[in-house]
């Protein structure tokens, strides 16, 4: 599993829900031991629909405003010269109290931390927050992971938290990396939309149909997953067939994706 560096900025946090292939193994635990059959098929459903999601987002064009070398993906200067504003203040991660809301805050102040230091801006307060929530969730999936950088671990995070029997908050966690990576890029459609084509425009959305329904299938066995599936329906309308449908549509859903992300961080 590799980083996803075409569509770095917002969208490469798209890696960490790329796991590779449909590998599935046996939880740890006793509460997943007892998983329905059903259950169990909806979950490899979401897994693959992930992973066909990241394997088209990876075929996107360069971006204009990003460049690639030996030391990984950077921003242009010109691009670095206007930050952000849409990015998460780790002071937030003070509002995550149930276990659900501290795996989502995780990963989405991952996401916003790697799109901080690309723009050179300080992520010390990130690293704390982040620091402090891996302390509070207490997983030993992270054992050998750098936290701050959960979004590029997808293979490797997929199989711990799979064998430590924490397989239903992965898919918290990617489900917050989604909707974060999605609101980042309804901020700046016209910058990201050069990506894409009419093809990769009907492609991306069609999984992202895919993948909503299935995430609504699985709430229907974990009541903690009832708030994600909620916040996944403000992506339902992205259904496009052409690159202006999409731009259309993002604008449309702009503020029901900001109330998503709310949802899921506060």
């Amino acid at each position: 599993m590799k980083k996803l560096s075409i569509f770095a900025v917002a969208i490469a946090a798209l890696a960490f829900t790329a796991c590779g292939g449909n590998k599935s193994t046996q939880p740890a635990d006793e509460a997943d031991s007892v998983k329905t059959f059903e259950q169990e098929q909806v979950e490899a459903k979401i897994k693959m629909e992930l992973d066909s999601l990241a394997a088209e987002v990876g075929k996107l064009k360069q971006l204009p405003f990003i460049q690639t070398g030996e030391n990984g993906i950077k921003l242009t200067e010109q691009e670095k010269q206007v930050k952000p504003e849409y990015l998460i203040a780790p002071s937030v991660a003070e509002n995550a109290t149930t276990l659900a809301e501290k795996y989502r805050m995780l990963s989405a102040l991952s996401v916003d931390k790697g799109i901080a230091a690309l723009y050179d801006m300080p992520t010390a307060d990130y690293e704390a927050a982040i620091a402090k929530l891996v302390a509070d969730i207490n997983d030993p999936s992270f054992k050998d992971i750098e936290a701050a950088t959960l979004y590029e671990t997808g293979q490797k995070l997929y199989d711990a938290m799979n064998e430590n029997g924490r397989i239903n908050y992965f898919w918290q966690m990617a489900a917050g990396t989604l909707v974060e990576d999605i609101y980042a890029m309804s901020q700046n459609t016209d910058k990201f939309l050069t990506a894409f084509n009419d093809e990769a425009a009907a492609n991306v959305t069609y999984r992202i149909v895919l993948l909503s329904d299935a995430v609504k299938r699985l709430a229907e066995y974990d009541s903690d997953f009832a708030p994600v599936a909620k916040a996944i329906e403000a992506l339902e309308p992205l259904n496009a067939e052409t690159v202006d449908q999409l731009k259309s549509q993002l604008a449309e859903t702009k503020d029901k994706i900001a109330e998503a992300r709310n949802a899921l961080i506060k």
